[in-house]
């Protein structure tokens, strides 16, 4: 197949991608992917057609990447012309979200010792009641009652940060 096809396909490559190297490499990519397609047991009916498709398909790809290559350098435009940061990296965002965490942080730092225990391994240690009221010493019911009670604060904390929030704006 390879001498059969080869300066054909050669030929062709050469003039969809006007550089020689560049269609050799197009051509051997082609007869690698045609030949793993036999190697794998399945039937052709065209090798030739197959091998036709598959370097059309690597031109393709080829002059995406030939396209995204030749954008110019980000430092190279004015920076006007730069993209913003994304929402979450703007300082405006990161300031507030800061704001958000400090205030979350005091609510819980606020719970009587033992709330915030029992929340702290529910929420952020992810044990069960079970396994947090044998850490404590103390019932399962209790435990159960902690957490929700530092809950309510988290719920309260945060209509207090959206009232906060909406005042503002």
């Amino acid at each position: 197949m390879l001498e059969r096809y080869h300066r054909e396909l050669l030929n062709f490559l050469n003039r969809q991608v006007s550089d020689r190297d560049t269609a050799a490499d197009l051509a051997q990519e082609s007869f690698l992917r045609v030949l793993s397609v036999q190697g794998s047991g399945q039937a052709i009916l065209d090798v030739r057609a197959l091998l036709y498709r598959t370097a059309r398909n690597l031109i393709v790809d080829f002059h995406r990447r030939d396209a995204v290559r030749r954008h110019e350098p980000l430092d190279a435009l004015p920076e006007e012309f730069h993209p913003p940061a994304p929402r979450h990296l703007q300082p405006e965002e990161v300031l507030a979200s800061q704001q958000i965490i400090r205030a979350y942080v005091a609510t819980i730092e606020a719970l009587p010792p033992r709330c915030r225990e029992a929340f702290v391994l529910s929420i952020l240690e992810g044990l069960s009641h079970a396994q947090i009221a044998q850490h404590m010493g103390v019932s399962v019911s209790m435990v159960e009652k902690h957490v929700v009670r530092a809950m309510v604060a988290c719920k309260l904390c945060e209509r207090q940060l959206r009232g906060a929030g909406s005042g503002s704006a």
